[in-house]
């Protein structure tokens, strides 16, 4: 069951430095540098040094303190266990450290997660040789997803992206009143399109937000550093947002990725006709991750863009371009003629 989102009036304003470090201390990390934020907004992420059960040189590690009320114990501990299993199949993921036999840790009411830090460039969605990794990586990790479903985690619906977002949106006082008609109305449009076309077959356990700032590229592999947004979903969930570009560009794209995915795991190619329905879904349940969060001074300073007219004025363009994206053929791997 998913935790009571009650984090839009939740900050971080206790998580001090101060907190942190005996948080640390406590689970035996003698820090031995500062500690440098990283790119994050829903979580607080970490990195330092620190020397652990008596070694010589410290290690560089990450710490992760989760949003409260947003996931349970248990559905954390679900994603653990899922990087754990790729893991042992010897799929490129960065899993948690154990203490004392536990990867999710708690402090002073604060969930949290010690990982290896692990660097490298960022995967270049533009790149066929990277893609094609991608791809083959991806159906490893599909085979082992689909295995067992997730207990405790959510599924990819449309109750959960659209019509829970959509409620969200409805009493967001930042979208301007003169917009507001069309706005609502392209929306709706755009749920019921997509609700009629959203129709998965199978869902198996999926990283569920595959894009290029999650991926990361070595020069032999690419690997994820984060499955805080692991869900059960459809496959192509972990496809569509490597494709860019015009219809043929994307078909292309596609064609490389499958081509080295299949060598792993079958891929059933109705799921075609998802892509834009998920593209939907993720458009929308971004605009009311927004709103969510909208009390948390982060996101205010970092997406000030948010409580502006003319970023509505665009949501609401981007809306209908979407309904003639959903209202347009499937993407085949047959070439359009």
């Amino acid at each position: 069951m998913l935790a009571v989102d009650s984090t839009q009036r939740f900050d971080f304003s206790t998580l001090q430095p101060d907190l942190i470090l005996d948080a640390l201390h406590h689970y035996g990390l003698d820090v031995s540098s500062g500690l440098l934020p990283l790119n994050s907004y829903e979580n607080r992420v970490y990195q330092f040094s620190a020397y652990r059960d008596g070694a010589s040189l410290p290690q560089k590690l990450v710490v992760k303190f989760y949003r409260p009320e947003r996931w349970t114990a248990a559905q954390i501990n679900e994603e653990h266990q899922f990087a754990f299993e790729l893991v042992e199949a010897e799929i490129p993921v960065v899993a948690p450290l154990l203490f004392a036999g536990s990867s999710l840790l708690e402090y002073q009411g604060f969930l949290f997660t010690v990982f290896p830090s692990r660097g490298g460039r960022t995967l270049e969605i533009d790149n066929d040789d990277q893609l094609a990794l991608l791809g083959r990586f991806l159906g490893r990790m599909h085979l082992v997803g689909q295995k067992k479903p997730f207990v405790e985690r959510p599924e990819f619906s449309i109750h959960s992206h659209l019509q829970q977002s959509q409620q969200v949106l409805a009493t967001l006082d930042l979208i301007p009143q003169y917009l507001r008609p069309a706005f609502d109305s392209a929306l709706q449009q755009v749920i019921a399109e997509a609700s009629r076309q959203y129709k998965p077959s199978r869902l198996i356990r999926l990283h569920g937000d595959c894009h290029a700032g999650n991926l990361f590229y070595t020069g032999e592999s690419p690997f994820f550093v984060d499955l805080d947004d692991c869900r059960n979903g459809p496959a192509m969930q972990d496809i569509w947002m490597m494709l860019s570009g015009d219809r043929q560009q994307q078909r292309l794209t596609l064609e490389l990725m499958l081509e080295e995915y299949e060598q792993y795991c079958s891929f059933d190619l109705a799921e075609l006709k998802l892509i834009e329905p998920l593209r939907a879904m993720r458009m929308v349940h971004y605009m009311a991750w927004l709103a969510r969060r909208w009390q948390d001074q982060a996101f205010v300073m970092n997406f000030p863009w948010f409580a502006t007219d003319k970023y509505w004025e665009q949501q609401c363009l981007a809306l209908k371009e979407q309904l003639a994206f959903l209202q347009q053929p499937a993407l085949s791997l047959v070439p359009d003629y």
